[in-house]
């Protein structure tokens, strides 16, 4: 009886079923239309037309639609700048305005005279409407935001060009709509010029100190995201506010976030996985209610329109993209990604034509009103959409499979970095998000990888106390990979020396990387700390021993100092690249300091680890004036120190007093000091622990307590190093 009172009447009414058909849809159309070798994107759009007000009836495009929708086409805006390079955005910026106004001209100029002349409208219309389809939407950017492809040049050209066209089609809008009412002025592109230049300032100025401080101050994750959220339809707003368009405000917002989003982050993989799942399909299934098919049948008028405009609007787009890709000799596989992602027009093309639908330019003699853009326009832009839609989905997504494909070719002729296993000594609670966080960001994007974390448990404790709590640390520092969709593989070891269990984990797993956390009672005197002087004596693959005072994704640049002859140690290579991984993935910007010898092996092995890496180099060579770094470092600096260990060609006397620096003058800066793998120096100290036990054994046996009296010299040695 329950089931009689609800209202089933087209369209659906009951938010509940709407919600569930939409979920079910989002659900099925990318693995329906994958079968069929269709991109997910335009499966959404035509399930958006099956249950749009011009298919089957079954949901409106109301305002809820209209709501997610909004959001998603921000969404995308977004992610586009958040996702995108920044390096590479501003090495490319002279680049990115070539296509940007190539991309635009070239559309307007023809479309202006094939409205003019084909169509046959007067020149207010035919500016507008060639202004709509010279600029594009993102539609398929996630298509190539899923091979991994954000970062390249030929996206970044793409995206940046989208701004370009965006703006430039607003001033034409915003002036077509005033000499239709007789209010522009001079006045009027003045208040637009100076509301823009408070945005701006607004966005890219305030905006980074507030996130800042954010992110300093809370790292709770529901927190954070809704932060970040709020930030980008704040930055909408104003550029509303300002006279621009929101999806302006949108990617400003996430040029702004990037640097403090690493790519690696829990915060990043939630930030994906809402819009992926929820906003941006909510965008493309809103995107598919608008289109009216049945306007093919209703006569030649908007047909003829569809044709030109689709036509024009596609091939000049695709002049342009190829345009560019002669003039800055990309390849025919980049060309053809430009082309797919500037040809698709959605939002930015609705908003023109609807503005210029709405302007009563007369009235005709039977009452009519006669507007700036007719119903033809209306009908033939509809499927504008749907066709130029279409094409940059089938093209975005071949072009990026075959791209990846080249991006694997050039990669077998570049030094691979080798495969890692990372281990992460845990043992502090306060300690590990940021431990953890720094054994992802270490982790090269290419190479396998294998990260452990590890707790040792001392095994005189009866009580169980320590057991539990390394149980407590692992699931913490499990939890905050698994946010990442990264897996940590946990490891708990009882031993009576935490260095012995930390060793022999090392030797066991074939440990290339260590990364341990400064003891939380470090001093001059005793600043590394029994446990970690144990590890570096005996062990001698790569050891980073990181203070975090800050959040990683908080820091703004890494400065990295390097001792002479470092580049003749057999580890420098390995630690290299694990910089360059860690400025990669935390958009951190880089300077080295060093002997110009060094420095200049330094540019060199970077170049080929990762070309696209800018980094910067400052020679220095006095390492009695260690103290001028002070002045060097800034509040949000990450200080990374290339250390060694003693015996070895880069170490240096002057090493000695690290401790007494980092305490007394940089305890307010997160700072990374590194012992990069170097060889044995004859003796394997390794052996000196086994041999100890050797001499405890032969005591032992002497007085007839081995077990005994083992177990209180390692119980003593287990306590010395806890308290440090």
């Amino acid at each position: 009886m329950i089931l009689l009172n609800i209202d089933y009447s087209l369209p659906f009414a009951n938010p509940v079923i709407i919600f569930t058909i939409v979920l079910f849809i989002i659900l099925f159309a990318p693995i329906i239309f994958s079968k069929i070798k269709v991109p997910h994107i335009i499966g959404l759009i035509l399930a958006g037309v099956i249950i749009g007000p011009h298919g089957l009836n079954l949901l409106r495009r109301d305002s809820s639609i209209v709501l997610f929708g909004t959001v998603g086409l921000l969404y995308i805006m977004f992610l586009a700048g958040l996702e995108i390079d920044l390096s590479e955005f501003k090495k490319n910026r002279n680049k990115i305005i070539f296509f940007g106004l190539t991309t635009f001209v070239l559309p307007l100029t023809v479309g202006i005279l094939a409205c003019y002349y084909i169509l046959g409208y007067g020149f207010l219309s035919a500016l507008l409407l060639a202004s709509m389809f010279s600029t594009h939407t993102l539609v398929s950017y996630p298509i190539a935001s899923q091979y991994g492809l954000a970062s390249k040049q030929a996206v970044t050209l793409t995206v940046g060009g989208t701004m370009i066209t965006d703006i430039l089609a607003l001033l034409i809008l915003a002036g077509v709509a005033g000499i239709t009412k007789d209010d522009v002025s001079g006045a009027f592109w003045i208040q637009l010029g100076l509301s823009s230049i408070v945005f701006v300032c607004i966005v890219f100025f305030l905006f980074p100190v507030v996130i800042r401080w954010f992110f300093k101050k809370y790292e709770d994750s529901v927190s954070q995201y809704v932060f970040v959220l709020a930030t980008v339809f704040l930055a909408s707003f104003l550029a509303e506010a300002a006279g621009l368009e929101a999806i302006i405000g949108a990617f400003f917002a996430g040029l702004v976030l990037n640097s403090f989003v690493p790519h690696s982050s829990p915060l990043m993989n939630r930030i994906n996985f809402v819009g992926n799942a929820l906003f941006i399909p909510f965008f493309l299934l809103g995107v598919g209610m608008l289109v009216d098919v049945s306007i093919i049948v209703r006569g030649w008028g908007a047909m003829k329109v569809a044709g030109v405009i689709t036509g024009v609007a596609i091939i000049t787009k695709y002049i342009a993209a190829k345009a560019t890709q002669k003039a800055f000799k990309l390849s025919k596989t980049e060309g053809n990604l430009i082309f797919g992602l500037s040809t698709s027009h959605a939002a930015a093309t609705l908003a023109i034509i609807l503005v210029g639908y709405n302007i009563i330019i007369g009235e005709a003699p039977t009452g009519e009103p006669i507007r700036l853009l007719n119903e033809d326009v209306l009908n033939g832009t509809i499927l504008l959409i749907l066709v130029s839609c279409a094409v940059s989905s089938f093209v975005v997504e071949s072009a990026s499979s075959k791209l990846v494909l080249e991006a694997n070719d050039v990669q077998e002729n570049i030094p691979q970095l080798g495969d890692r296993k990372i281990l992460l000594s845990l043992a502090y609670p306060d300690s590990v998000a940021s431990i953890v966080d720094l054994g992802l960001m270490l982790k090269p994007k290419k190479a396998m990888s294998d990260i452990f974390a590890l707790h040792v448990v001392n095994e005189e404790a009866i009580d169980g106390a320590s057991h539990e709590k390394g149980k407590k640390l692992l699931d913490r520092a499990i939890n905050h990979a698994s946010a990442t969709d990264n897996t940590i593989i946990p490891l708990t070891r009882f031993d009576a020396s935490a260095s012995n269990g930390i060793v022999y984990t090392i030797k066991e797993y074939n440990i290339t990387d260590v990364v341990i956390g400064l003891h939380q009672n470090a001093g001059r005197d005793d600043f590394l700390g029994l446990k970690a002087e144990n590890i570096l004596k005996r062990v001698r693959e790569t050891v980073h021993i990181y203070k975090p005072h800050q959040p990683i994704n908080t820091i703004k640049r890494m400065l990295v100092v390097v001792p002479p002859n470092a580049e003749l140690e057999p580890g420098f290579i390995h630690w290299l690249s694990n910089i360059i991984t860690l400025a990669e993935h935390s958009a951190l910007s880089t300077t080295f300091y060093g002997a110009e010898r060094t420095l200049a092996q330094i540019r060199q092995a970077g170049l080929r680890i990762s070309p696209q890496l800018s980094m910067m180099f400052k020679e220095f060579n006095d390492w009695d004036d260690f103290l001028i770094f002070s002045r060097e470092i800034r509040k949000n600096d990450l200080f990374v120190i290339v250390s060694s260990r003693k015996g070895h060609v880069s170490y240096l006397r002057q090493l000695n007093k690290l401790p007494h620096y980092l305490i007394t003058y940089f305890d307010q800066n997160s700072f990374l000091i590194i012992y990069p793998k170097q060889l044995d120096m004859g003796l394997d100290l390794a052996d000196i622990q086994p041999a100890k036990d050797n001499v405890i054994e032969s005591i032992g046996n002497r007085l007839g307590t081995l077990g005994r009296f083992r177990r209180v010299i390692q119980g003593r040695l287990g306590r010395k190093e806890k308290r440090q």
